[in-house]
């Protein structure tokens, strides 16, 4: 049995200055087909635009708000949202709150860095 904790994971410091924490990834378990991971997106961040080819992606935000844009289209979201991001559909997330922004990153298959491409 494998269980990772998040407050045991190693913490990958982002670009756009956010942490994520690969919870069950391809560094973490012999995973394929799918991954989860915990990122914190600290007030007026922004992830930079990209997407993915080979990668479906869900963010679920567990605190914080913010604007998520898919391709074209831009809305809201919040603690209790799930937003699918299907793949080669460029996407961005601001956290436009005052606190940091917490989500799950949730893959598949199973995130690789070469698949994330930026717009």
């Amino acid at each position: 049995m494998l269980i990772v904790n998040r407050h045991r994971c190693k913490v990958l410091q982002t670009p756009h200055g956010s942490q994520i924490c690969p919870l069950i990834d391809r560094t973490t378990a012999p995973i394929e087909l799918c991954s989860l991971a915990e990122e914190v997106l600290p007030p007026g961040a922004t992830v930079g635009r990209h997407h993915h080819l080979q990668t479906e992606e869900v963010y679920y935000i567990l605190s914080g708000t913010g604007q998520m844009t898919i391709g074209e289209e831009t809305a809201s979201v919040g603690p209790g949202d799930a937003v699918y991001i299907p793949l080669n559909h460029t996407h961005t997330l601001t956290n436009t709150g005052a606190e940091d922004m917490t989500l799950l990153l949730v893959c598949g298959p199973a995130y690789q860095q070469s698949d994330h491409l930026m717009a």
